[in-house]
């Protein structure tokens, strides 16, 4: 039988290479499996700044044992994504630092050099370590969710607004936009300031002649452009997320409840084979696989609140979806229902099955 140690990083390597990433600098620790620490370095965080890294880190583990050694970098995907990509590039075996406890942080105290020991010792304490995320058409998948995000948070933001204004407009214009929906309201909203579907106003000051409702009319109009302009942008980018989706692995749109946006979910954290060990990995990051909370002859798990949250958002909206259009999860939910399950221990389990599934067809076929 293996050992706990060889199971780990630290059967596997002669030496572990912490980095501290920054927008100027990056601060680097070569340790041994043990967590000695055996050189400090700090250099630009310039492509220039990674080729001496990479010579110091090459001259440093010269002679320890047979050379093998691994790159832990804290802040791979941000500010550490250039070191990445030329570590990678180099053929270096990179992780990912996992993030230390603020209160061993604090009690330790922190600089560069020290966070990047942390870093260095986290992967070696660590049962499994995780490789960063790819680049190519799955970050392309992640720049487009990020900003569907932030077009879709803008349009309501946006629609808000407006229709805070439509409230306390004067009668006529409120008028005009009673009963109308929202997408309706907005195209109406675009023609006030051409002369079409104003009208005369009552009352003090509510006339359309008055500055006030010149200015109201102006802002409708420009907010009205700006959703527009909104619906437009989300509609590309949904096109544009559907063409990647088909590309990387077509067969994801295929399972019941998954649509573009939540297939790209997936596929980004998922990101390429061999970065999670099994499904019970995959369902762990999504923050889906129950947690023990056993007392005494009580034998129950609890929600788990971890992991990606965006990812286990998506399986969330892909097990309601299929609760309401799935018939094999109808029968499922009423089997489970009659068994005395809760509501949400049900929709937990699906949860852990989407996982289970999507991590399957992942693996198989993109």
């Amino acid at each position: 039988m293996p050992s706990i140690l060889a199971d780990r990083l630290a059967g596997r390597v002669d030496a572990v290479i912490g980095v501290d990433t920054h927008t100027d600098t990056h601060t680097a620790a070569v340790t041994t499996p043990v967590g000695t620490v055996l050189a400090e370095i700090t250099v630009p965080a310039t492509a220039d700044g990674a080729a001496v890294l990479l010579a110091w880190a090459g001259r440093q583990t010269t002679g320890l044992g047979t050379g093998r050694r691994a790159w832990a970098l804290d802040g791979a995907r941000c500010h550490g994504v250039g070191l990445l990509r030329v570590l990678r590039a180099a053929g270096e075996d990179v992780l990912e630092a996992p993030k230390p406890a603020a209160g061993r942080r604090r009690r330790g105290g922190k600089s560069d050099a020290l966070d990047a020991v942390h870093a260095a010792r986290a992967v070696l304490a660590a049962d499994h370590v995780a490789t960063p995320r790819a680049d190519g058409d799955r970050e392309a998948l992640r720049l487009l969710h990020v900003c569907r995000r932030h077009y879709s948070d803008t349009r309501t933001a946006t629609i808000n607004l407006f229709k805070s204004l439509i409230l306390t407009a004067d009668d006529d214009l409120r008028t005009q936009m009673r009963g109308l929906n929202t997408l309706r309201q907005v195209q109406h909203a675009t023609t006030l300031t051409t002369g079409t579907g104003t009208g005369t106003g009552t009352g003090s000051g509510s006339g359309t002649g008055s500055g006030l409702d010149r200015l109201r009319r102006t802002q409708l109009a420009a907010l009205a452009e700006q959703i527009l302009t909104l619906e437009k942008l989300l509609k590309a980018n949904l096109t544009e997320i559907r063409t990647l989706v088909d590309k990387l692995c077509p067969t994801l749109l295929d399972q019941p409840g998954i649509g573009p946006v939540t297939a790209a979910i997936a596929l980004t954290a998922w990101s390429h084979p061999g970065r999670f060990r099994n499904e019970a990995a995959f369902a762990s990051l999504a923050g889906a696989s129950p947690v023990p909370a056993n007392s005494g002859r009580t034998i129950r798990h609890r929600l788990n609140r971890g992991g990606d949250r965006t990812l286990n958002a998506a399986l969330h909206t892909i097990a309601k979806t299929r609760q309401r259009c799935h018939q094999p999860t109808k029968d499922y939910v009423e089997r489970r229902t009659t068994e005395g399950r809760t509501p949400a221990e049900i929709t937990r389990s699906l949860k852990r099955y989407i996982a289970r599934q999507i991590w399957r067809t992942l693996e198989t076929n993109a």
